[in-house]
């Protein structure tokens, strides 16, 4: 099982992003986050979210892609990390995120 997480600018974008990935390939969205960065009430999008998807490493990888086109269309991509074999160890990290009862599961 492998983990994706791509980080963008807004709330609405990581709504646009997950269903781009949900749709480009075999993937569960697991967290969506939220996490407001220095200075984020002065920023231009002051609240960076987290997508996080598990799946094969290949639908990952596809969904990652479809996800990024997506926020860089916008100009609201900033990074993301796929972790080809996650240890069962942190898989309970993938699930952790900060909207509380928003939570997906």
């Amino acid at each position: 099982m492998a983990l994706g997480m791509i980080e963008v600018y807004g709330f609405t974008t990581s709504i646009v992003v997950s269903d781009a990935m949900a749709k480009a390939a075999n993937v569960e969205i697991v967290a969506i986050d939220k996490n407001k960065p220095a200075g984020g009430d002065s920023a231009e999008v002051p609240l960076v979210m987290a997508v996080k998807v598990e799946g094969s490493a290949a639908a990952v990888e596809a969904a990652i892609a479809a996800g990024r086109a997506e926020a860089e269309k916008r100009g609201l991509y900033i990074t993301h990390k796929i972790i080809a074999r996650q240890s069962e160890e942190i898989e309970w990290f993938a699930r952790l995120n900060a909207l509380g009862k928003d939570k997906l599961r």
